[in-house]
């Protein structure tokens, strides 16, 4: 069974199965949609009286005060609609078509970034996309993927990254762990997830920085838009990616669906920390997400 990631049930335990001591799974949500008994009407204990007969209306009656009724509705809606009219033409502002795009038809820009997320670089300002926009992904075909191989080496020659990599799962609490905080110069890659090159998005992790000096992914916010990302797998391949889009998130409302959701291509995120230091939790408030996808592969030079 795939290990969920942050966001989702914890690790190995069954969506919908009650707890027990084989840990055979954990109760749905408390906010789970209600189910609703149906009401149990007492039988009657005695027939049903019969309904007494009325006396007729008079010829022509109601049919009168039926037509009364429709023709006074007639003429109150009419007047309504002609007093909205007048509202609007007045205040053409206040009613005039939303510029905001509804979220269940998202229209991407032409450049292939997310809503609201910046395309990197020296001097951008990232912010994060709202909750269920598409990860940004270049406008450049994507290379056919490849099958599973463990991800060995991350080459960013744009920010100086060379670094091996290592795979990391979930800790007790169910979020996803961090390379070793002493090796400044390594990478973790989620091995809950896909590999690099293979179809889905593969996740990698990264400190920005340590108690002494600068990390990894301390550069990883200088990546824009069409930049080249290179993984070294143990099958000798290279997966080149190329970036889309960055997004800075609030570590409370991480995008876990953008980060972690399905997608048909191969695709890659690389995650590090950024925004405000918080020196009483002793981290940082955001992170800083880098969304790319494969463009290309070749294979690694072997040495003689």
């Amino acid at each position: 069974m795939t290990t969920p990631p942050p966001g989702q049930f914890p690790p190995g335990q069954p969506y919908g199965m009650p707890p027990g001591p084989g840990g055979q799974g954990y109760p749905q949500p408390v906010y789970g949609q209600p189910v609703f008994q149906p009401v149990m009407l007492p039988p009657q204990m005695q027939p049903a009286p019969q309904p007494q007969p009325q006396p007729e209306p008079p010829p022509g009656g109601a049919a009168q005060t039926a037509r009364r009724v429709l023709i006074t509705a007639a003429i109150v809606g009419l007047v309504t609609v002609l007093v909205g009219v007048v509202i609007m033409v007045n205040h053409p502002d206040e009613y005039a078509p939303s510029s905001r795009t509804s979220l269940n038809k998202m229209v991407v820009p032409p450049n292939g970034l997310a809503p609201s997320v910046g395309p990197g670089g020296a001097g951008q300002p990232l912010t994060q996309a709202v909750a269920n926009a598409p990860a940004p992904l270049p406008k450049l075909p994507a290379a056919p993927a490849l099958q599973p191989s463990t991800p060995k080496r991350l080459i960013i020659r744009k920010i100086g990254v060379n670094a091996p990599i290592t795979s990391v799962g979930l800790d007790r609490a169910g979020a996803i762990q961090t390379p070793p905080i002493n090796n400044h110069n390594l990478v973790g890659w989620y091995r809950g997830g896909p590999t690099a090159g293979e179809a889905g998005p593969a996740v990698m992790l990264g400190h920005k920085d340590t108690v002494s000096r600068s990390a990894v992914f301390s550069r990883l916010h200088e990546l824009a838009y069409g930049d080249t990302i290179e993984v070294t797998r143990m099958d000798g391949t290279i997966a080149v990616f190329t970036v889309g889009g960055i997004e800075q998130a609030d570590k409370q409302t991480f995008p876990t669906s953008r980060v972690y959701g399905q997608a048909a291509d191969a695709e890659l995120r690389l995650i590090t920390c950024g925004g405000t230091y918080n020196h009483t939790t002793g981290h940082y408030t955001d992170n800083v997400i880098v969304y790319a996808l494969m463009t290309g592969t070749r294979l690694a030079k072997t040495k003689s």
